[in-house]
């Protein structure tokens, strides 16, 4: 099976070689796509030995993964795994999130980050329940984590999955697409790392609302 990792990238010039380096050891080749960046993400990634897709200009972590996607088909990929450049994913976790895929028993996997005991915010765990009642209602699927950006693709969904939106509301696009496609799941417990740059990285409560509006619209007049 050949394994590739995809990493959507967003001015993370010093966090990106790390990600990239870790991850190496669990897959075939390493995709970054650095996201219109203003730093030097694309060539931090290149030296760790990633193979990098650029977009000219800033296009939202959803079209960043479609790209990756994308670009992992053309290169013959039968399983994928997007995870954050920022570092907050580990990716000693790879392996238990590969196994339901390789498997056999699951076409996507979730990672779930409140399945651990991990030293989550209370405002992440607020958004999180938030993200999970908005895709809920939009999907009818109940994902424990459906916001977070690590996951795993088995070949059926690789070759399946067709994202259109470019926001975060991509993750509750995924969602929707397993009902759609019937895809097997499973949800995995992972370690996360926060610290004050992951926290800042994230969305704001307005930025939030806003996404959780998309996806609601979306979701009626599909």
């Amino acid at each position: 099976m050949k394994i590739l990792a995809v990493i959507p990238a967003y001015n993370e010039a010093t966090r990106i070689a790390e990600v990239v380096n870790q991850a190496k050891p669990y897959v075939d080749s390493v995709i970054v796509v650095d996201d219109g960046s203003s730093d030097d993400t694309a060539a931090q990634a290149r030296k760790a030995g990633a193979i990098v897709v650029e977009h000219v200009e800033n296009c939202g972590p959803g079209a960043a993964t479609m790209t990756g996607i994308q670009a992992a088909r053309a290169l013959g990929a039968q399983a994928l795994i997007t995870l954050d450049a920022d570092g907050q994913h580990d990716p000693k976790d790879i392996p238990s999130l590969l196994s339901p895929v390789q498997a056999g028993k699951a076409d996507i996997v979730f990672a779930n980050r409140f399945g651990q005991r991990n030293r989550i915010p209370m405002i992440r765990r607020v958004f999180n329940g938030i993200g999970n009642f908005v895709t809920f209602a939009a999907t009818g699927r109940w994902v424990r984590d459906s916001q977070c950006g690590f996951k795993v693709f088995g070949a059926r969904a690789l070759k399946d999955v067709d994202l259109r939106m470019s926001g975060f509301e991509f993750c509750t696009e995924i969602v929707r697409e397993s009902v759609q496609h019937r895809w097997r799941i499973a949800e995995v417990p992972i370690k996360v790392i926060y610290s004050e740059y992951t926290l800042a990285k994230g969305q704001s409560f307005a930025h939030g609302v806003k996404t959780a509006l998309k996806i609601l619209m979306r979701s009626f007049l599909r």
